[in-house]
């Protein structure tokens, strides 16, 4: 495998983990509630929060989690499980309605970066690239796949605004639909994720 198909997979698999249209459903009040301008803030705060924990996993893998906090990454698999899982049933019985978030400047970015957008498969996803590519093209191909995610949701973010203009009615009605079907993604990568976090679990004590 040459550099630049390991480059391309390692920025495809984060970028389709990150998934711009499903944090757009899952952040969807502050989609209607900020400007563009203060969306973008957030955004990039996060961005730079995310880029910081997926290089440090991309650079150390899952030693990080051995050497320095003492706990299995199975044990962050099924705990990231379990959230996604509470996450993805709210989302089924309440709708979009159901992910509340504050608007405050001081915990937006971080609401954002956990547990939407640093999870354990973006985690994994960035340990993968740190095995398959040199520390400095991990850490590039990272940096795309953040920056292109959240372009994308500015993008998202400014057609939402325009098409609220023409006919807020339906964009309600047609988010409250996405977001429910949405859930059955969540529901289904959070139970993949408790899964996989009981068969680390289970392949250490055989």
């Amino acid at each position: 495998m040459d550099v630049l198909d390991s480059f391309t997979r390692s920025f495809l698999m984060l970028f389709v983990l990150l998934n711009p249209f499903l944090l757009s459903v899952y952040l969807l009040e502050l989609v209607k509630a900020l400007t563009i301008r203060r969306f973008a803030r957030q955004l990039l705060r996060a961005g730079i929060m995310s880029f910081v924990v997926f290089a440090s996993f991309a650079c150390t893998g899952d030693a990080l989690f051995r050497n320095v906090f003492q706990v299995r990454f199975s044990s962050f698999l099924i705990f990231g499980g379990i959230t996604f899982l509470i996450i993805g049933i709210r989302l089924v019985t309440s709708g979009v309605s159901a992910v509340k978030l504050g608007q405050d400047d001081e915990q937006v970015a971080v609401s954002i970066a956990m547990p939407f957008m640093i999870g354990p498969g973006t985690i994994s996803a960035s340990v993968l690239a740190g095995a398959r590519l040199d520390r400095l093209q991990a850490m590039l191909a990272i940096a795309l796949a953040l920056a292109v995610t959240i372009a994308a949701m500015l993008a998202l973010k400014w057609a939402h605004d325009i098409a609220t203009q023409y006919s807020e009615r339906l964009v309600r009605r047609y988010t409250e639909i996405a977001g429910r079907a949405t859930a059955l993604f969540t529901g289904t990568f959070a139970i993949d994720m408790l899964l996989r976090g009981f068969e680390g679990w289970l392949a250490t004590i055989r």
